[in-house]
């Protein structure tokens, strides 16, 4: 509920004041809505069984779960380097600013997100739905997720393991080397800034929006990013809850 109401009354003040109705609110905006979905997949879902008392999910409700969860999160991931790639604009391209970040250029941002994140969840759930699952039928985590159906299954994961690696890679790792080159850019910039004023302005946005992309990209990268021989454990549990509540 406070991930919830907190991600709720962003929106709101974005759509409500006119003075935030700038692209880095823009894609503000998306993004909470992005967080809302995350948590509304699988939150309510586990709420509603343990009050039903029944802890069973059905095979194609939990691919359905699957892939809502990766085509939400993954729109995430790029909208969050949208928002460094309109940090950088605004602090390393002032003068072009406004052409080059038009609503027309958010649209595309946001649609692209969209789309690239649609081809990453609809790949693993199709991999993922090729797999036969004839031993254990418990699922240790609140929700499906690949890491831990692929332990269920009876049929070699290995595959799917590399699809994960590659994907992953692709969803995380290209967003964060940009997000890394574009801060690095936006520093030198700001370092020349003469008003020592200005600088500690500015360095306290780009650090609140960095600590966001450190919590977001670090878990994601915990979660689905390591070798298939690493046996989970209560710990990744814990990572899964906190990337969550991001």
């Amino acid at each position: 509920m406070t991930t919830v109401g907190g991600n709720l009354s962003i929106l709101a003040a974005v759509l409500v004041e006119p003075k935030l109705h700038t692209p880095m609110y823009f894609f503000l905006g998306n993004l909470s809505v992005m967080d809302v979905g995350c948590i509304s997949v699988t939150i309510p879902s586990m709420l509603v069984r343990l009050l039903a008392h029944k802890l069973t999910v059905p095979y194609r409700a939990c691919l359905t779960q699957l892939f809502f969860f990766h085509l939400l999160a993954g729109v995430d991931c790029f909208l969050l380097t949208a928002m460094a790639y309109d940090r950088f604009l605004a602090i390393c391209r002032p003068l072009t600013y406004s052409t080059r970040m038009n609503h027309s250029v958010q649209r595309i941002l946001v649609a692209s997100s969209w789309a690239c994140s649609f081809g990453n969840a609809l790949s693993h759930t199709v991999a993922m739905s090729t797999l036969h699952f004839c031993g254990p039928n418990v699922i240790d985590n609140f929700y499906c997720d690949l890491p831990q159906l692929f332990e269920l299954s009876c049929s070699s994961t290995q595959l799917n393991e590399l699809l994960l690696f590659a994907l992953s890679f692709i969803m995380a790792g290209t967003p964060m080397a940009l997000i890394f080159t574009f801060y690095i850019h936006m520093r030198a910039t700001v370092l020349k800034i003469c008003s020592a004023e200005s600088r500690k302005k500015t360095f306290s946005t780009c650090s609140s929006y960095l600590t966001v992309a450190a919590i977001f990209y670090g878990t994601g990268v915990f979660a689905y990013m390591r070798l298939s021989s690493i046996k989970l454990s209560d710990k990744d549990k814990a990572i899964w809850d906190f990337q969550h509540c991001h």
